[in-house]
């Protein structure tokens, strides 16, 4: 699906179907807060976004106020000026993006915070291929993350992220039975790198674009 106006964000939000996660594409600008995610969130609970009410759950995911349709989940990520935003019904998805750049500590970085299965895998790539590769796995991981409503002290130790096939695959959840959850590799543009988790049963996944000043 694409979307260029708000008028047909609007239409595609009323036809969202509980087997569907509806993901959106946007420019994002620091000052726009919030913004982009009300606007989006509303369309699809059906009122303006400045009625939409936004609360913090206890590790900084945002969630919808008590009055609001809380069937609706919802999650969303930006990274430079990129943003995605997933929607569905009756699950809690979590999202994450990152700008596909060189990453000079990533091999650190996996070694102190990855699994030695996660790390051993990385050194073992070509290093043209080292920085993509962890960026898929990190993004993986917080997807995961926020769709637990957990954030990164619950520890990336505690969660394995294979790919084969060009699959991405969760391994190990320390508390969670893995084959209850979902995880998918986002190809929404060459320069980004983005990950899709949810905790349920397989859905279609709807990608689309908003136009800036939707």
């Amino acid at each position: 699906m694409t979307a260029t106006h708000a008028q047909t964000l609007a239409n595609v939000a009323e036809h969202l179907r509980d087997d569907e996660i509806h993901v959106w594409q946007l420019d994002y600008r620091p000052p726009h807060g919030r913004e982009p995610l009300r606007a989006v969130v509303g369309a699809y609970l059906g009122i303006d976004a400045d009625r939409v009410t936004l609360i913090n759950g206890e590790h900084g995911r945002p969630a919808l106020a008590d009055e609001h349709d809380q069937s609706l989940g919802f999650n969303w990520s930006h990274s430079g000026n990129h943003a995605l935003i997933a929607v569905g019904r009756r699950i809690t998805p979590g999202i994450d993006l990152e700008q596909l750049r060189a990453r000079p500590r990533a091999m650190e970085i996996a070694r102190r915070y990855f699994s030695t299965v996660e790390a051993e895998a990385l050194a073992a790539l070509p290093a043209m291929d080292r920085d993509a590769a962890f960026l898929e796995i990190w993004t993986a991981k917080e997807a995961v993350l926020k769709a637990l409503g957990r954030g990164l002290a619950f520890g990336l130790d505690r969660l394995s992220i294979a790919s084969a096939a060009g699959r991405l695959i969760l391994q190990r959840l320390e508390g969670d039975d893995v084959d209850a959850w979902q995880l998918q590799r986002l190809a929404v543009d060459s320069t980004l790198v983005a990950a899709l988790a949810w905790r349920g049963d397989a859905r279609r996944i709807r990608l689309g674009t908003l136009a800036s000043g939707d």
